[in-house]
Formats: structure tokens, C-alpha cells, sequence
């Protein structure tokens, strides 16, 4: 439940601290005080859309926090540990927003985003507005509320997750049974391309080899002239390379005395002498063992050219043929056998089949939870002063299923005896309709899981005993649900509801001359009576005082 709520600089409000409890709390105040921006800054910390206007003038930044006790509250703790923000029995929401409109998210004093805040806001409070009436034209809503109060919202969720799965899977299928001919046209396509491709057979390296050897022996005539050339010129006779050496060692040695110098030089010319006899050697031997091969010239010629056009076809360059044809079998490994399209259609009825027990399921318990709901509203309508009311809701099969399930859920109602149920639109006026949300609303909340409800003038058009009825009901509500602690936030404008709380805050406005402020304050004895009192007629009186007092003492 709500424990604390701060809010600095929020609109009117410069700096304001509650603190709450369990039980039914009313905030009243004059018309035009700001009893909802309590309300409006506590949305801003579950999550609602914020902006630079909600800013206090002259202010860099809005400042909201809200700290929830959540003790007995064992999903939102689940939830708060998957998402590594637990941080005990105690959850603080914060939310600032700048006076440049850019709003930050905190939950426990980690930055988060807006949807975590309002994922882990929607566990913890559910907000009634004074204008939740007008959803109750829409159908969606309708649904909700049964499955809301069916407590069917887990399996609800499961038939749109399977759905979506049945469907996605079924648009996979008519995607490949539309285009089947081109799939196979271009299976058989791929097939043909990998053939060529594997009886290519191009090795890693093989392309830069056979260049060098296509290369070697097309010149090799020029390479064997060259070669006997060089060997005339390392030995082949007088004048040659090694016997300018030799020559040169026999002069070097002739001499009467030898420096350093010289001899460094002999040592130089010795190894000299050697290698040149060394080179001679191995090009003796390349030219005895080369030869000229026209037909393996043939042979690389004719492998480098099915290469090379092999490349071409495809528009790639010759070494990127092995990578070309690792991408055309993945292609059509994703593509499939032909029995794929077979095997989709058989994952397709595996889905709807799965989809269709689950939404069964959810079709049996909206059944068994329709009348006991349109039992309990009609119960309460009497009690608001709506005693020839009568709400039933309708369950009518779809003709194809839906994300939603397997029946469309209206509610229908009759004001008046002898008349058939209607749509509610067609029949309510805003008056009616008004009282059919808050009945909808006080008997789906007393099922609710959400700790903590909060109804912002939801009893906008109700009065004198009805009013009291409201009240009683709204103070029910903030006593024990489901064997825990219920706690109940209320914005009223009526003293019967307000005198049925089990707390009250004023909301006042103030101005210095040059702005306003808003400040709320806990009313008690005489305070709270003398509130009440001015709830009752506007101005304070011994009657009204009486009135006020008789109306506390029926708690």
C-alpha cells in the first residue's frame, strides 16, 4: 500500500509530504483548491505522461516520489527481483520532470524506463477517474471488467500470446504456399548453382598457384634462354665470374705483406667465390630438371579459365567462389524441403488447437463469472438508487476467432421494468451511466489484486443518501480484501462520503499576491467536523455542525 508521497514544485504545489495508511482516505477541499493534482502528481509517479507545464514556474524541475509498502504484495516483489531492483519490504517510484519537458524514471533509486515504472505503478495502484464512466461505451472495456473480476487476466494473456503465435505462424505458411512455384523454381535454381560449383571443386590457394605456374610455363622458353645465359656468365668459361674471383684471390696473395684491410678483403672475395660456385651449381641442376610442357600449359590454361568464367556467371570475384557457395546452401537450407510447406500447415493446427483449449478455457469462466457480476451491479444499483436497473452481460461467439478469445463481451441494461436490455450507450443518460461505473467499479475492486484503489470523484452526480451509500461502500472497500490490509484514496466533493473515511485531508489554496500554493493537510475533530459541515451547505452553522457530527458518529 501507499505509505508516503512527496512532491516538490509539481504545478501549485511547492513542497507537500503525506503520509498514508490503510483504510479509506477522503481529500476534499473548495472547488478550484486542487484536490486532484494529489492524484495528478501520484500518476506522474506511476508512469502518466508528463510535461514542461507540469513544472512550477520559476522552477528547474517537478519532483514526485511515492513509497509503497509491499510486505504482503508477492507478485510485485517477484517482479522487482526479475528485474534486480528489489531492495526489501519498501518500493520508492520517483519521477522529476525538467523545466525543458525531459522527464527521468527512478524505481528504488535506479534510473529506469517509463513502461518499467508504469508495469510496476499498475501492480500497485489502480486508478478510478470521475470520467472512467465513458470507457463502459466501448466493448473492450466491458471485457475487461468480466475478466478482471473473473480473475481470468493470467489466462486471458496466455489466449493472446497463443493467438499471436497461431497467427504468425499461419502468415509464415500462406507467405511459402503463395510463392510455392517460385520456391521451387529457385530451390531447383540452387541446387543446379551448387552442383556446378561442387564439381568446380576450387581449393584454398588453388587460384594463386595455378597463376604462377600458367605464368612459368608460358615463358619458358625465355626462362631456359635466360638460364643458360647466366650460367655462361657464373662459369662457362674464360672470363667468366669465378675466374675474375680466382684471379683476384691469386693477386691478393702475391702480395709481399697483408693488412687488415687486404685480408678482411681475401676473406670477402673467398666467400664470394664460393657462393658464385654454389649458384652455378643450382642453376646447373634447374636447367637439367626444367622443361617445357605445352600440354600441362593446356591443362592450367583450361582450369584458370573454368574458373575465371565460373566467376563471371556468378558476378563474383574468382576467390570469393568458396564463400559464394557456402551463402547458396544456406539459402536453400532456409528454404526448406518440399515438405516444408506440409510441416507448416501441421505446426499451423498444433497452434490453433492449443489456442483454441485455452480459449475455451477462458470462454467457461466468463460464462460462470457473467451473472454472478450482473448479480452484484444490479445489487449495488439498487443501493445507488437505481432499483428497476437491471445490467446483464452478454457473451455472443465470434465468427473468427480473436486475440481476445473466442466471444465478444457486451454489457446491456434496462432502467426501466418491461424494457429489454440495450447497449449502454443507447439507453443510459450521464447520470445513469455514471452510477453503473461506480457500481461496476466498487464490485470489481472488491476481487481486485491491486492493494491500493484510488477514485477521483467518481461520485460526480450522486447525492443525499445515495451519497451516504457511496461512502459506506467506498470505506468497505478500504477495510480488509482478501485477507489484507485494503487501503482506498478518494478525491469526493460529497460530505457523505467524505464523514464515511477513515482519514481527511483538506486541500486549501493560498496566494502571497504574486503566486499560489496549494497545501493539504490530516483534518481531525473539530476540524474534520467543521469541513463536513461546510461540505454540507457552504456555510458553517450549529444545524450543519449537528448535521456534520451525526453523520461521523455512524462510523
Amino acid at each position: 500500500m501507499l505509505l508516503h508521497l512527496s512532491i516538490s514544485q509539481f504545478t501549485l504545489v511547492d513542497q507537500l509530504e503525506l503520509e498514508f495508511g490503510p483504510g479509506t482516505s477522503a481529500l476534499t477541499g473548495e472547488t478550484g483548491a486542487g484536490k486532484s493534482i494529489t492524484l495528478d502528481a501520484l500518476g506522474l509517479a506511476l508512469g502518466d505522461r508528463g510535461s514542461a507545464e507540469l513544472v512550477r514556474t520559476g522552477s528547474p524541475r517537478a519532483d514526485i516520489s511515492a513509497t509503497f509498502d509491499i510486505s504482503d504484495h508477492p507478485s510485485a516483489a517477484s517482479w522487482l527481483e526479475g528485474q534486480e531492483l528489489d531492495a526489501g519490504q519498501e518500493v520508492i517510484l520517483r519521477r522529476t520532470i525538467g523545466a525543458d519537458g525531459r522527464s527521468r524514471a527512478y524505481i528504488n533509486g535506479q534510473p529506469v524506463t517509463l513502461l518499467q515504472l508504469r508495469t510496476l505503478g499498475e501492480q500497485l495502484i489502480d486508478i478510478h477517474s470521475q470520467h472512467e464512466h465513458q470507457s463502459l461505451l466501448k466493448k473492450d472495456t466491458h471485457r475487461r471488467l468480466l475478466d478482471d473480476y473473473a480473475r481470468a487476466q493470467e489466462l486471458a494473456a496466455e489466449t493472446r500470446i497463443r493467438f499471436k503465435s497461431w497467427q504468425d505462424q499461419y502468415r509464415r505458411y500462406r507467405t511459402l504456399a503463395d510463392s510455392a512455384e517460385e520456391t521451387q523454381a529457385r530451390r531447383e535454381l540452387l541446387k543446379y548453382q551448387l552442383q556446378e560449383l561442387e564439381q568446380l571443386g576450387l581449393q584454398p590457394g588453388e587460384i594463386e598457384e595455378l597463376e604462377r605456374e600458367q605464368r612459368q610455363l608460358a615463358n619458358a622458353g625465355q626462362i631456359l634462354n635466360g638460364s643458360y645465359q647466366l650460367a655462361a656468365l657464373l662459369s662457362g668459361g674464360e672470363g667468366d665470374i669465378a675466374e675474375q674471383l680466382h684471379r683476384a684471390l691469386q693477386l691478393l696473395s702475391a702480395m709481399p705483406e697483408q693488412s687488415p684491410a687486404l685480408t678482411e678483403v681475401a676473406q670477402l672475395l673467398d666467400s664470394a667465390r664460393i657462393q658464385v660456385d654454389e649458384a652455378a651449381g643450382t642453376l646447373s641442376r634447374h636447367i637439367d630438371r626444367f622443361e617445357m610442357d605445352p600440354e600441362r600449359l593446356s591443362e592450367v590454361e583450361e582450369r584458370l579459365s573454368a574458373i575465371y568464367q565460373t566467376a563471371r556467371k556468378h558476378r563474383v570475384q574468382p576467390d570469393e567462389l568458396p564463400e559464394l557457395e557456402q551463402q547458396l546452401q544456406a539459402e536453400l537450407e532456409e528454404i526448406g524441403t518440399p515438405d516444408a510447406l506440409d510441416k507448416l500447415a501441421a505446426e499451423c493446427e498444433q497452434l490453433e488447437a492449443e489456442y483454441r483449449r485455452t480459449a475455451e478455457k477462458l470462454s467457461k469462466l466468463r460464462q460462470r463469472a457473467a451473472a454472478d457480476l450482473a448479480n452484484e451491479v444490479n445489487r449495488q444499483l439498487a443501493a445507488l438508487a437505481m432499483p428497476h436497473a437491471r445490467v446483464e452481460l452478454t457473451l455472443q461467439p465470434l465468427e473468427k476467432a480473436a486475440a481476445s478469445g473466442l466471444e465478444d463481451v457486451e454489457i446491456l441494461i434496462a432502467t426501466n421494468p418491461g424494457q429489454p436490455p440495450r447497449p449502454l450507450g443507447k439507453i443510459a443518460s450521464g447520470g445513469e451511466l455514471s452510477r453503473v461505473s461506480l457500481a461496476i467499479q466498487v464490485v470489481t475492486a472488491q476481487t481486485s489484486r491491486t492493494p491500493t484503489l484510488v477514485f477521483d470523484e467518481v461520485d460526480v452526480g450522486i447525492g443525499g443518501a445515495t451519497g451516504d451509500v457511496v461512502g459506506r461502500l467506498l470505506r468497505q472497500l478500504g477495510e480488509t480484501r482478501d485477507g489484507r490490509a485494503g487501503q482506498v484514496i478518494c478525491v469526493t466533493h460529497l460530505a457523505q462520503v467524505a464523514a464515511r473515511a477513515h482519514r481527511h485531508y483538506q486541500v486549501e489554496k493560498h496566494s502571497d499576491g504574486q503566486a499560489a500554493f496549494v497545501s493539504l493537510r490530516e483534518l481531525k475533530g473539530e476540524e474534520r467536523r467543521e469541513e463536513i459541515a461546510r461540505m454540507l451547505g457552504g456555510e458553517t452553522t450549529a444545524q450543519s455542525l449537528a448535521h456534520a457530527e451525526e453523520m461521523l458518529s455512524r462510523n
